[in-house]
């Protein structure tokens, strides 16, 4: 076999190249038996992943009575694993299984941007449903005053900007690896690859404003919701009158805290898909990129199975929306009035 020269000067064996010109990035070769079952796996979890989230998306848009300030910020934030699901997973899955990108770098940019800004508006979100959750949960008697749609919709609005904003501008303006350009173009860039490169102040700045100050955040609102929820438990307990209106109110009560637990759920399933990532993604540079490729990658997906996991999420500890998905797959939802049905009877 003829030879060619890759990044660091030493010889690979031609055929074994993302392109047939000099820098090229070199290629794994994977057997039919190992390509196509990876295929099957990945392209399986991305339709889970689009088609759960779109049902959420349309329960929640359709019916009235899920017309509720944490069920817009919820539909919101399906909308982003719906996006992540749909415009990211598929060209991540390419590069995985081929391990070569064929997409071109500006595209590369813009992936790269789009996967970052997802991950961060997932979290923003989570962060502005714990915020809700406390008041609806601890304070309830302000929740209404605090909670309106116009303060959803600028949660909403500053979830997306900001991830918009902090991705976008750190991939096209290259602060990511100012300093490190030669090393970069030296020993990193290839033709063919599409790899997030990071100096140390990069990956601390933004893993830190992308997952480990907000994650504290709402470890710390949950706490506090868990107990101030105990508390209430107890005390409905000790009521001793069960009229009426107390007992609306204790269903009332109920149904918060198990909203609050359900998105607790959620919260907790996102730091524990993204933690690795994260973790291993703010000590590689401090570590002289010594991550190998396919650990980093299979990171990333653990962290794409967050935006899988969230409405299996939902399906479990939600009843509407395993009514809601009933309604919809036997085409009921066009039925007149289908948008008024009560979700929530026994």
């Amino acid at each position: 076999l003829s030879t060619k020269m890759d990044s660091d000067g030493f010889e690979i064996p031609e055929g074994l190249f993302c392109y047939d010109v000099n820098g090229s990035c070199p290629k794994s070769i994977r057997p039919n038996s190992t390509r196509i079952p990876m295929y099957v796996a990945i392209v399986g979890t991305i339709l889970i992943t689009v088609c759960g989230n779109l049902v959420v998306i349309i329960s929640i848009a359709h019916f009235k009575q899920l017309h509720t300030p944490t069920n817009f910020l919820v539909m919101s934030m399906a909308v982003v694993d719906l996006l992540l699901g749909s415009m990211v997973m598929p060209y991540s899955m390419v590069r995985t299984v081929e391990t070569c990108w064929y997409f071109g770098d500006i595209f590369c940019k813009v992936h790269s941007s789009t996967d970052i800004m997802l991950c961060t508006a997932s979290i923003l979100h989570l962060c502005f449903i714990a915020i809700d959750r406390y008041y609806a949960v601890c304070n309830p008697l302000r929740y209404k005053a605090k909670i309106t749609g116009f303060a959803v919709m600028m949660m909403i609005t500053m979830s997306w900007t900001l991830s918009a904003i902090i991705s976008f501008g750190m991939i096209f303006l290259g602060p990511h690896m100012k300093g490190l350009e030669e090393f970069y173009y030296n020993h990193i860039k290839c033709i063919g690859g599409c790899v997030l490169f990071l100096i140390e102040a990069s990956a601390l700045s933004s893993s830190m404003i992308s997952f480990y100050i907000p994650g504290v955040i709402m470890v710390c609102i949950y706490g506090k919701i868990y107990l101030v929820a105990r508390k209430q438990a107890t005390a409905i307990k000790n009521i001793a009158s069960q009229s009426k209106e107390a007992n609306r109110s204790r269903i009332s009560r109920k149904r918060e805290r198990k909203a609050a637990m359900t998105l607790g759920v959620v919260m907790g399933v996102f730091l524990l898909c993204w933690s690795p990532f994260f973790f291993c993604n703010i000590m590689d540079p401090f570590l002289n990129y010594i991550t190998p490729p396919i650990l980093f990658d299979a990171l990333v997906w653990f962290g794409y199975l967050n935006s899988t996991f969230n409405p299996i999420v939902y399906g479990f500890f939600y009843t509407w929306f395993q009514k809601t998905l009933k309604i919809i797959l036997f085409g009921k939802v066009f039925q007149h009035g289908s948008s008024t049905i009560n979700l929530f009877s026994d």
